[in-house]
């Protein structure tokens, strides 16, 4: 942010051995991920780190192979399928409330991050199995942790070296990996036996086809592919409803609109898909919330060619950085930007905004595939709880972000229950 602030909404730097560019202003955003996206790549060293864990997904992937893999998971992702997920999701949302209500622990503070965590882990392990995983799911959430830290630091130090010298530090890594291989494997060989569309997400991308070359993901394709809904699926969704929490904590006005909504569209019952228009409050806090606090805080790109941005020239061979959490708050189109204010997203203020003002999920072609997957699930699971409790803070405020692959709430957030 200091950098913005200084020097505007083009800002050149060296971040390590690599000279960058902030672009902050949505012309800028727009240009990178729209306009002219073939100019941006992600041969960027940071995903080049990413590939690490998640080999080529469709976060990772380019050209021909990100084109042939998002054509066999697209359909995956229809409208209805992820429709039909939903009773799931607030199934396992009631079974964390009756587990809060079975302990009764409402004099002590509950770490709500770690249990958005277990819960969002649960739902996209459901919906890619089709079945429990909570075995599995403990051994990726501690697998992913220490491989998320190591890669952070191992990004602000520039050891950007792979992992394969015998040193501590990489054993751990390595360790950390081959358990979260075992456990997908696992599943893929299983599954291989059983040769058979269970409904379940997984189902459908093992027995794809590609409509042009015929061709099925091989074992390799299809763990890079569930690793990525795996990790991204669930990290993300919880890191947002984490920082709903809080947020609301902090803003006892939103709270009572909030829940005032969910009391008035709900009637006591639990929500369902074909309520989600009707929860529009709902939703807008969440937009909020991801606007002071996206989950993925920074997009990086490699530029192909000479270009130019904002009257500056980019050279090819440099890289450019774009930050949903710097241009959420650039004051042109966010009056008041620190504020928490969900009728930002009327949709009268949304569409007199400039498109690129807000981008969460990225934009354009590379958008995130599991947008509606994930902002279904964030806001049933935002009305379940709230139907049934009320969270406060255990702190004085807000713990700051800490900027990991995605922007946790530093040293977790410690809430207390209150039944309603």
């Amino acid at each position: 942010r200091d950098t913005f602030r200084q020097y505007g909404d083009v800002a050149s730097y060296w971040l390590g051995p690599i000279r960058s560019h902030l672009i902050s202003h949505p012309d800028g955003v727009h240009q990178i991920l729209q306009e002219r996206v073939r100019n941006y790549t992600k041969d960027h060293i940071s995903y080049g780190m990413v590939r690490w864990i998640i080999g080529d997904g469709l976060l990772t992937s380019q050209g021909e192979t990100w084109l042939r893999q998002r054509r066999l998971v697209q359909p995956a992702f229809h409208r209805q399928r992820i429709m039909a997920l939903s009773g799931m999701m607030v199934a396992r949302t009631e079974a964390m409330l009756d587990s809060w209500d079975a302990e009764q622990q409402y004099d002590r503070p509950r770490m709500i991050n770690d249990e958005m965590m277990r819960l969002a882990l649960g739902i996209v392990g459901d919906a890619l199995f089709g079945s429990n995983v909570t075995e599995q799911a403990a051994t990726v959430s501690r697998s992913f942790n220490l491989l998320n830290e190591q890669l952070v630091t191992r990004f602000r130090t520039a050891n950007m070296l792979p992992p394969f010298l015998p040193t501590r530090v990489n054993r751990e890594w390595q360790s950390a990996l081959q358990e979260l291989n075992s456990v997908v494997y696992a599943i893929i060989r299983a599954r291989r036996q059983q040769h058979e569309d269970s409904g379940d997400l997984f189902s459908m991308l093992m027995l794809a086809r590609d409509a042009e070359t015929g061709a099925q993901m091989d074992d390799k394709a299809l763990r890079d592919e569930v690793i990525t809904m795996l990790l991204a699926g669930h990290e993300t969704t919880a890191t947002a409803l984490s920082w709903t929490w809080g947020l609301l904590s902090c803003h006892p006005e939103v709270t009572e609109r909030l829940y005032a909504e969910v009391d008035a569209v709900l009637g006591g019952r639990a929500p369902a898909a074909d309520g989600l228009p009707r929860l529009s409050y709902a939703r807008m806090v969440l937009d909020e919330t991801m606007r002071l606090y996206p989950p993925v805080y920074l997009f990086s790109r490699k530029v192909a060619n000479d270009d130019e941005i904002g009257g500056y020239r980019i050279p090819k061979g440099t890289s450019v950085d774009i930050s949903p959490y710097i241009t959420h708050r650039h004051p042109e189109f966010w009056p008041d930007p620190e504020r928490f204010d969900p009728e930002r997203f009327t949709p009268e203020q949304v569409a007199r905004r400039h498109k690129q003002a807000y981008f969460p999920f990225s934009a354009g072609p590379r958008m995130c595939i599991g947008n509606s997957f994930a902002l279904m699930e964030a806001t049933l699971i935002l009305a379940t709880v709230a139907r049934r409790y009320r969270l406060r803070l255990a702190t004085p405020e807000l713990p700051p972000g800490e900027p990991l692959i995605t922007l946790r709430p530093k040293g977790g957030m410690p809430m207390l229950l209150e039944p309603r």
